[in-house]
C-alpha cells in the first residue's frame, strides 16, 4: 500500500472508530511513516538506527547478503511489510531453506496480526499507526515475503491484469519493465529487474510484481514458484475494503469500544455510510487515490486533513533534551516501532527459523530502549554494544 491508504484512508478508519481528528492525525502519520522511516532519515536526526521500519534502494544497494545482511533485511521487511502468515506452516517439500522462507510468506489474518494489534493495546497513538500499517500490508503484500528470495518473490511471464471492457471484464498481458513511469491505459508497469540469483536484493518482497499490490483498483493473476506455478488471483478492491473494516474493528479495540480483538472480524457496519463512496475509490482506475481519501476523510470528520510531511516533528525531536526525546512524538514511535520489530524477530527467532538471525541481544536502559541489532558491520552511538 502506499500514501493513500496508509495516511489518509487510516485516517479515516481512525475517526470511524472513535479517535478525535487529532488523534486520527497522529496515527496515520504514524501508519504512514512507518514508509518513510529509514536509517539516512535516522542517521541526520541522530536517532535510534534500530527504530527503521523501512529501507532506501541506495541503502538496500549497500547491503551485505551474508546471513548478517539477511537478517537485517528480513527484520525490517517481514515485521513492518510482510507479516509472515504462519510461522510454523506444515511444509512437506524442499530442504530447510525453503521451508523457512516460505513460512515468511505474508497474508492476512494470521497470528502476527492479532499479536500485532494487542501489542499496541494501552500503547501510544504512535503504536496504534505501526499496528496499523503492518495489518493493512497483510492484506496488499498477500504472497510475497519479506526476505530477499526468488523462489518466494519471482514472477514469471503469465501475469495479468483484468480490465473492463464494453461492460466486460477481460484478461490483459501485464508489460512489465524499467522506465521513469507506468500506464494503466496501456498496462505498462515498472518492476525490478529479473535476476536467477536466490539471494538477490531485487526478489524482496513485490519487486518483481511492481507496485500492482499497492494499487486498489488492481485484480490480477500471477503464477508464483513457490505454488508450483498454479494461477494466483488478487482482488485488491475486495482485499482493501476488508482491510479497512479490519482496520475500524482493530482499532475500536484498541480505543476501548471492543472487549478483545478477534481475527476474521471487520466493522463492515461503521464503514456502511460510506460504502458506496470507499469502494468507488477503491475501484477507479488510478495509480494514487489520495486525493478522493482526503476529500471522503474530510467529509466524514469535518476537519481539514492537513498533508503529510515526513518532517512534520523533527524539529520537536532535534530540539529536544537527550532526556525528553523519548516523550516527543517521533520518540515515541522510535520506541513503538522496536518495540514491534523486537516482538516479530523473537517470534521468528522463536519458531527455529533463522532468517531474521539466530538471537536478539538487547537491554533496557531507563527509557530508552538500546538494541544490538543495527545496520550489520556498523555501530550506532545510539545502540548498546
Amino acid at each position: 500500500m502506499q500514501l493513500d491508504f496508509h495516511y489518509y484512508a487510516t485516517y479515516c478508519a481512525a475517526f470511524l472508530a472513535g479517535y478525535c481528528h487529532e488523534d486520527a492525525l497522529q496515527i496515520a502519520y504514524s501508519a504512514q511513516f512507518a514508509d518513510n522511516c529509514t536509517r539516512t532519515f535516522l542517521a541526520r536526526i541522530q536517532a535510534p538506527e534500530a527504530a527503521a521500519t523501512t529501507q532506501l534502494t541506495m541503502e538496500m544497494a549497500d547491503a551485505n547478503l551474508n546471513k548478517a545482511g539477511i537478517a537485517d533485511i528480513t527484520r525490517i521487511w517481514a515485521s513492518f511489510h510482510f507479516l509472515p502468515y504462519d510461522l510454523y506452516a506444515d511444509v512437506q517439500r524442499g530442504n530447510r531453506d525453503f521451508r523457512n522462507k516460505y513460512r515468511l510468506i505474508c497474508r492476512n489474518n494470521g497470528a502476527l496480526v492479532a499479536d500485532t494489534v494487542n501489542l499496541a493495546k494501552g500503547k501510544t497513538l504512535q503504536a496504534v499507526g505501526v499496528a496499523m500499517h503492518v495489518l493493512a500490508d497483510t492484506w496488499a503484500h498477500a504472497n510475497f515475503a519479506g526476505t530477499p528470495s526468488m523462489m518466494m518473490n519471482d514472477t514469471n511471464y503469465h501475469f495479468y491484469e483484468y480490465i473492463q471492457k464494453n461492460g466486460e471484464w477481460t484478461r490483459r498481458k501485464v508489460q512489465f519493465g524499467l522506465g521513469s513511469g507506468e500506464n494503466l491505459e496501456f498496462g505498462k508497469y515498472i518492476n525490478t529487474i529479473s535476476t536467477k540469483t536466490e539471494k538477490s536484493i531485487m526478489s524482496l518482497g513485490h519487486g518483481q510484481a511492481g507496485h500492482l499490490p499497492d494499487y486498489s483498483c488492481m485484480r490480477y493473476v500471477y503464477m508464483p514458484s513457490w505454488g508450483r506455478y498454479e494461477e494466483i488471483y488478487k482482488d485488491n478492491p475486495s482485499d482493501y475494503w476488508h482491510a479497512f473494516c479490519q482496520m475500524i474493528y482493530a482499532m475500536k479495540y484498541l480505543h476501548g469500544e471492543v472487549e478483545t480483538f478477534e481475527l476474521n472480524h471487520y466493522d463492515f457496519e461503521a464503514a456502511a455510510p460510506y460504502e458506496d463512496e470507499i469502494k468507488a475509490i477503491f475501484e477507479k482506475r488510478q495509480l494514487d487515490d489520495s486525493a478522493d481519501w482526503k476529500a471522503l476523510g474530510e467529509k466524514i470528520s469535518g476537519c481539514e486533513i492537513e498533508d503529510f510531511s515526513t518532517e512534520k516533528y523533527v524539529t520537536e525531536y532535534t530540539d529536544a533534551p537527550s532526556e525528553a526525546k523519548n516523550e516527543t512524538f517521533l520518540g515515541k514511535y522510535f520506541q513503538a516501532a522496536t518495540a514491534h520489530k523486537i516482538m516479530v524477530t523473537e517470534k521468528i527467532i522463536a519458531s527455529g527459523n533463522t532468517l531474521a538471525g539466530k538471537s536478539l541481544d538487547y537491554v533496557k536502559k531507563g527509557r530508552r530502549i538500546r538494541i544490538k541489532f543495527g545496520l550489520p558491520g556498523r555501530r550506532s552511538d545510539n545502540e548498546n554494544t
